[in-house]
C-alpha cells in the first residue's frame, strides 16, 4: 500500500500553483467557451483545481494577439531579442524552485528525481537559444564575382507558430520549443494538455515579467477542439507538437488542408543493448533505474533491455534487485522515486498491457506486476524476461514502469532486434568496445544514439533530439532546432 500524505499536498497546490486561466494578449482569461476541466492530483486522486479550457473563440483571439505582437517582435533588432530572452532565462534560473514544486502536483513526478532537474533544463535551454538571437545569419552565393548576378539568403521567421506541449514532462518541452522559436523571430500559441498547464502558465508569467512583449507568448489550455482550432488556423503559420502517433496522424491530416508544415516529435521503444565487456556494477543500475524514471513516461527511455547471452541471467537478478529497492510512493517525499502515473486512464491501460502480457505468455514475469492498494495513480515496477521482441510489450510504447529484456547472441541478432519497430527515437549501446561501438552506431534506425552510463543526454540543447519511422520527423535542440522556425529567403540581384 502506497500512503500519500493528502493534507500536505493540499496545502502545496493552495500555495505552489499557478491561478488557472489562459493568456491571451498579455492578458489573463478565466472566463472561457471550452468550459472547465476537474484536474485531479495523481497521488491522491483528488480534485485540485478546475482548469478554465480554450475553445476555437480563444484560439482565434490568442493568435490574432500572436499576429500582431509578430509585428513588434518579428521586426526587433535581433541583438534586443538576444537581450530580452537572457533576462528571461535568468528569471526562470531564479525560479526554478517553483518549477520543481510545480511537477509532483501538476503531473505526479517526483521532487528527488525528474522534478529537481527540470528548472534547470528550462534555464539552460532558454540561455542557449538566447545566445542564438542575434547569429542568425543568410549567405552569399558561391557564385558571385564582378561579373555575376549577386545571389544570397535571408533567414526569416514564419510568423506565428503552435506548440501543443506533451504532459509528461510539460516545461521542458516548453523549453525545446519555445526559446528556439522566439530567438527566430516568432511568436507563439502554446497549447498545454488540459492536465498539465500550470508549467505553462509560470512560464508565461516570468517572460511578462522580463518584458517580452504582450502577444508574444500566448497559452491557451483546452481539449481536442482547441488543438484542432490551432492547426487548422489561417494565422498560424507551422505547427510543433510532441506526443503519440495517432494524434500526430489527425494534426497531419488537418495541417495538409492548407499544406502547414509540421514537426513531430512522438513516442518511442527504445532499445538498450547490454554487451558482455561492460562493468555491470556500474552499467546495470543506471540501466534499471533510467528505464523506470520519471514513472517510465519518456518517450525516450530505453524500456527494452538486449542482453548478450553469457551474462544475461546475471544481468536479470541485478536488474531487479536495483528496481525492488526504488521507493515507491508520495511524489511529495524527498527519498520516492517511482511516482504515480498521469492520470487513472493511464493507470488501468498500464495495469492492462501488463495483464495482457502475462495472459499472452509475452515473457516470463520476474518481478512486480501486483496491484498497489491507493486512491492514487500507482502502478507497481514490473520486469519481464524472455521477451518476444514481436509482442505488444516489445512494440508498443507503454508508458509506464514496466522493463521488457530480451536476450541476443551476436551484434547482428541485437541490431535486427533493436530495429524490429516502428518507432525510431533513441538507442543506446552499453559497451567499453569502442570499435564495436563505431560498427553498431550507423547501423541502428534511431533519431539518436546514445552510448554508455552517464547523465541523462536527451536534455542537451546543443545536441538534436527527434526521430525516424512513427517517432516523428524534425529535430528539437541545437542549431538544427533552431532551423525549425526559420524560413530562408533566396535573393537574387542583376546587374544594373
Amino acid at each position: 500500500m502506497v500512503t500519500v500524505d493528502v493534507k500536505l499536498h493540499q496545502d502545496r497546490a493552495e500555495h505552489d500553483l499557478p491561478q488557472p486561466r489562459l493568456v491571451i494578449g498579455g492578458k489573463d482569461v478565466t472566463d472561457t467557451s471550452g468550459g472547465l476541466y476537474e484536474h485531479r492530483n495523481p497521488a491522491t486522486g483528488l480534485i485540485q483545481a478546475h482548469i478554465p479550457l480554450a475553445g476555437p473563440t480563444e484560439v482565434d483571439q490568442a493568435v490574432a494577439a500572436a499576429r500582431q505582437a509578430f509585428e513588434v517582435w518579428g521586426t526587433m533588432r535581433p541583438a534586443e531579442r538576444r537581450r530580452l530572452l537572457t533576462r528571461f532565462a535568468g528569471l526562470l534560473r531564479d525560479h526554478i524552485p517553483d518549477f520543481a514544486a510545480i511537477c509532483p502536483l501538476e503531473n505526479g513526478v517526483c521532487v528527488g528525481g525528474w522534478a529537481e532537474n527540470v528548472g534547470p533544463h528550462v534555464a539552460e535551454w532558454t540561455e542557449y537559444y538566447a545566445g542564438w538571437a542575434d547569429k542568425i545569419e543568410g549567405m552569399v552565393g558561391a557564385a558571385y564575382s564582378p561579373h555575376e548576378n549577386v545571389e544570397y539568403t535571408i533567414a526569416e521567421p514564419y510568423g506565428v507558430i503552435g506548440h501543443i506541449i506533451t504532459w509528461n514532462s510539460p516545461a521542458l518541452s516548453l523549453a525545446m520549443k519555445v526559446p528556439p522559436s522566439l530567438a527566430a523571430g516568432n511568436t507563439v500559441v502554446i497549447k498545454p494538455a488540459e492536465s498539465t498547464p500550470f508549467s505553462a502558465l509560470l512560464f508565461a508569467d516570468l517572460a511578462r515579467e522580463a518584458g517580452i512583449p504582450e502577444g508574444v507568448i500566448n497559452v491557451v489550455t483546452g481539449l481536442g477542439d482547441a488543438g484542432s482550432a490551432l492547426v487548422t488556423h489561417p494565422g498560424v503559420d507551422k505547427i510543433s507538437f510532441t506526443g503519440g502517433p495517432a494524434t500526430a496522424r489527425r494534426i497531419m491530416a488537418d495541417a495538409a488542408l492548407s499544406l502547414k508544415p509540421v514537426v513531430f516529435e512522438l513516442g518511442g521503444k527504445s532499445a538498450n543493448l547490454l554487451f558482455a565487456d561492460t562493468d555491470l556494477d556500474t552499467v546495470v543500475p543506471y540501466c534499471a533505474a533510467f528505464a523506470m524514471s520519471n514513472t517510465g513516461q519518456g518517450c525516450a527511455l530505453p524500456t527494452r533491455l538486449l542482453v548478450e547471452r553469457p551474462i544475461y541471467d546475471e544481468v536479470i537478478a541485478r536488474v531487479t534487485g536495483v528496481i525492488a529497492h526504488l521507493p515507491v510512493g508520495d511524489p511529495l517525499d524527498p527519498t520516492t522515486y517511482i511516482g504515480p502515473l498521469i492520470n487513472e486512464a493511464a493507470r488501468d491501460r498500464v495495469r492492462g498491457m501488463i495483464d495482457k502480457a502475462v495472459e499472452d505468455g509475452a515473457g516470463r514475469l520476474v518481478f512486480g506486476g501486483e496491484r498497489i492498494d491507493s486512491d492514487g495513480y500507482f502502478v507497481s515496477p514490473t520486469v519481464f524476461a524472455d521477451v518476444d521482441n514481436r509482442s505488444d510489450l516489445a512494440q508498443q510504447e507503454v508508458f509506464g514502469p514496466v522493463l521488457a529484456i530480451t536476450p541476443f547472441d551476436t551484434e547482428d541478432e541485437a541490431v535486427a532486434l533493436a530495429n524490429d519497430t516502428e518507432y525510431g527515437l533513441s538507442a543506446y549501446i552499453q559497451s567499453r568496445d569502442i570499435t564495436r561501438v563505431n560498427r553498431l552506431v550507423p547501423r541502428l534506425k534511431a533519431g539518436t544514439v546514445y552510448v554508455n552510463p552517464g547523465p541523462n543526454p536527451i536534455t542537451s540543447p546543443a545536441t538534436p533530439f527527434g526521430g525516424v519511422g512513427i517517432s516523428g520527423f524534425g529535430r528539437e535542440g541545437g542549431k538544427a532546432g533552431l532551423d525549425e522556425f526559420i524560413n530562408v529567403k533566396g535573393v537574387g540581384i542583376g546587374r544594373v
